[in-house]
């Protein structure tokens, strides 16, 4: 049997385990549930050791990130969140957590989703492309002083990197949560922070993004501790 053949014939077999069904037979019920346990047991050892390995190398930046908005807000500025696909959920996310506090005694902070408006966006979307339908925001709402936030798995969104670039031009602190290596966001002088959570897998990023902005969620609160009662004012 050629090297080939025996390849060949391990994969088909690989496979046959994996989809019973289109070979006319089914799977035991006990040895799959024995597997979808130890998948289970897997993903989430792996999604803890993801934030755990980000955490470790990164704490630093994301209390630099902290201080970042937090003196945002005491110049009575704002967030605004941007993301595309499952991003764009977490942009809404990030908007709500500032926006409605569930911890009683912390204020609202000011926070804009520019995923929110789906009929500028398909407006925008339609007649210049997808490119500008973020930038396009920044330039009518954002100004100096205020803080744009937006996350990309791959940090290569063409989107929104053109709203990171104007915010700068405009002196927008721009913020990003990224995945893989980086991507453009991570690239030298492109966003002022970068948050990179150094995985393969999208689901593993997306996870600790989210750990990533409810602790900066807490700790802009914390920073902004002393300043109670005096938050939230207008946006001139």
């Amino acid at each position: 049997m050629t090297t080939e053949l025996v390849h060949a014939t391990a994969e088909n077999a690989a496979l046959k385990g994996l989809y019973p069904f289109l070979h006319g037979t089914r799977q035991d019920a006990t040895l799959l549930d024995a597997a979808l346990l130890e998948s289970v047991r897997q993903k989430a050892q792996d999604s803890v050791a993801t934030k755990r390995q980000f955490f470790e190398c990164n704490s630093g930046a994301v209390v630099a990130v902290a201080h970042a908005l937090a003196d945002v807000y005491r110049n009575d500025g704002r967030l605004y969140s941007m993301g595309n696909g499952g991003s764009s959920c977490d942009a809404a996310h990030i908007a709500v957590e500032f926006l409605h506090p569930v911890t009683t005694g912390r204020p609202a902070l000011t926070a804009v989703n520019l995923v929110a408006d789906t009929a500028m966006m398909t407006a925008v979307g339609n007649d210049l492309g997808i490119a500008h339908i973020f930038v396009r925001q920044v330039i009518a709402q954002a100004r100096r002083g205020d803080a744009l936030i937006g996350i990309s798995t791959s940090g290569n969104s063409e989107n929104l990197m053109a709203a990171f670039t104007k915010a700068r031009e405009m002196g927008v602190v721009t913020i990003g949560l990224s995945g893989h290596d980086g991507g453009r966001m991570a690239q030298r002088g492109a966003l002022d922070h970068c948050l990179v959570v150094q995985s393969d897998s999208i689901h593993r990023i997306q996870e600790t993004h989210v750990a990533i902005y409810h602790i900066l969620w807490d700790l802009v609160h914390t920073l902004l501790a002393d300043a109670r009662g005096k938050l939230g004012g207008s946006h001139t």
